[in-house]
This record gives structure tokens, C-alpha cells and sequence, in this order.
């Protein structure tokens, strides 16, 4: 890191960095539980250097990665459903704690609210994940017993050089997919009695909300930088990358919330039909 960085900043930063390459789930949400409470006691150090080569990050030796086509669907009506499902979640989840940190370190020059928005995101993910971890736990499971896709961090490899495209994409793409579908999610658990599930999911859905509002926020904030119309430019990024192919249903209400404008929601329906 540069020696302009104060030795306190540098220290912090790594801390960070090894918080990313951590391999274990759990040791992981520590590090990052302890990194949120030292930005939440004022130990806060802006102005990060960033890590633009950095595409590495840890994960466990399970679960197995495969084809989404691959992942078996199963009923919620039988408790092997139910792990599965969850586990899916946990692993948007687990995959979400190393985005937000990633964002933290990459992306050098934007304003320190910026990175400590990412923090948060990255402790907030780490909490979903052990709510998950746990509830897998009191149904006799664990995170890697069913294999899992790597979509989330695969575009988190292909908006790596470009913090404005990151930010569109991840967060208002692919995040923004459980503002949709945990609703309904919520909904077949509920008619099969899971209400334990359902607390778990619906405080996600609560808090995930604020992670794609902190996306819209900041994808704004850089089209204003470069002078480009927001809406055009999500438009233009959603066929440049999705082939302008996005599935509904869509959360409206939610996304609406979450800095969505009403042309950009009506595209969306557009892509849908």
C-alpha cells in the first residue's frame, strides 16, 4: 500500500483484505463483525488505497460449484426441501459478505462513505449467513452439504475494472433478484408451517432492501461524475451484460424503495414480457 497511508489506515485496510481471503465461513463473519464494530467505535481510517489486480477471495472446499442447471429443485414440503433452500440462501449470503468487501478495497478515489456503506453491507450479510447457519444447524444440516453456483462473484469478476458498472450490475441486478423472490419464498414456507424460516427471511428481505437502495445511491452519484443519464446507461449495461434478458416478477414496491425510477422499473417489465 502506498507510504502516504497513515501505518493505523494501512493495518486496518489489510485487515480487511484478510477478512476477503478468509476460507472459513465462520471465522470470516467474525473478521468482519470485528472490523464493522471498530468503523462503529470511530477507529475508522477513509481513503482506501484500493486493489485493483485483487480478484481472489476465500471461500470453503465446499460447497461444490456447478452449473445452475445443475441444482436439483425440490418440494418444501419435505425437510430435505427445506435444507436445500436454505442453503441456497446461505450461499448468496456467504457470497454477498466477500462483494461487499471487495467493493470496500477495489474501487480507489470514491468519497469515505462509500467504503464504510460497503462495510456495513459486509457485516449485515455476515449476520444473515450465520442466521441461516444456524437455522441449517437446528435441521440437521450444514453450509456445503448441497452444491451451489457461482453467479454472484463470477460478475463480480467481470465489473471488477469499473466501479460505476459494478455498482449497477451487482447490487441492482443480481441482488435485486431477492427483493423479488423472497416473497414468494416467504409465502410456500409459511403454507408449510416454517416459521422459524420465515423470520430469518423476512429480516433479510428487510435489510437487502438497504443494500440495493446503497447500490442505486451510488451508481447515481457516479453517472452525475461522468455526466451520464442514469436511466439510458442502466439500460444500455442491462443489454450489454444481460442481453436485455431479465426474469420477473418483480418486487415494484421494494424496488421503488430501493432507488428504482418508474421508467427504469417499466423497462424491467419490458425485458419480462
Amino acid at each position: 500500500m502506498p507510504s502516504s497511508v497513515p501505518e493505523a489506515a494501512t493495518g486496518y485496510w489489510r485487515e480487511v483484505h484478510l477478512a476477503l481471503l478468509e476460507t472459513d465461513p465462520l471465522s470470516k463473519c467474525q473478521r468482519v463483525e470485528s472490523l464493522w464494530a471498530a468503523v462503529l467505535s470511530g477507529d475508522w481510517y477513509p481513503s482506501c488505497p484500493g486493489e485493483p489486480g485483487l480478484l481472489a477471495c476465500g471461500r470453503p472446499g465446499k460447497p461444490e460449484l456447478v452449473n445452475p442447471g445443475r441444482l436439483r429443485k425440490r418440494g418444501l414440503g419435505s425437510v430435505a426441501g427445506r435444507q436445500a433452500l436454505i442453503h441456497a440462501v446461505a450461499h448468496i449470503e456467504f457470497n454477498a459478505i466477500n462483494l461487499g468487501l471487495d467493493a470496500a478495497l477495489r474501487f480507489a478515489g470514491m468519497p469515505d462513505d462509500f467504503y464504510r456503506d460497503w462495510l456495513s453491507v459486509a457485516a449485515d450479510e455476515a449476520k444473515h449467513f450465520r442466521m441461516l447457519n444456524d437455522r441449517l444447524a437446528e435441521l440437521d444440516a450444514s453450509y456445503g452439504d448441497f452444491p451451489a453456483h457461482s453467479g454472484l462473484w463470477d460478475m463480480a469478476e467481470k465489473t471488477a475494472h469499473d466501479v460505476l458498472i459494478r455498482m449497477a450490475l451487482v447490487p441492482r441486478v443480481l441482488e435485486a433478484r431477492g427483493l423479488d423472490v423472497t416473497p414468494g419464498m416467504i409465502k410456500r414456507l409459511e403454507q408449510v408451517g416454517d416459521e422459524r424460516t420465515v423470520a430469518v427471511l423476512n429480516i433479510i428481505l428487510e435489510e437487502e432492501e438497504r443494500h440495493v437502495a446503497i447500490g442505486s445511491h451510488w451508481f447515481r452519484h457516479l453517472c452525475q461524475e461522468r455526466n451520464l443519464d442514469p436511466e439510458t446507461t442502466f439500460d444500455g449495461l442491462l443489454e450489454r451484460y444481460f442481453d436485455g434478458q431479465i426474469r420477473g416478477p418483480f418486487n415494484l414496491p421494494a424496488r421503488k424503495r430501493a432507488g428504482f425510477t418508474q421508467p427504469e422499473l417499466e423497462r424491467l417489465q419490458a425485458m419480462d414480457a
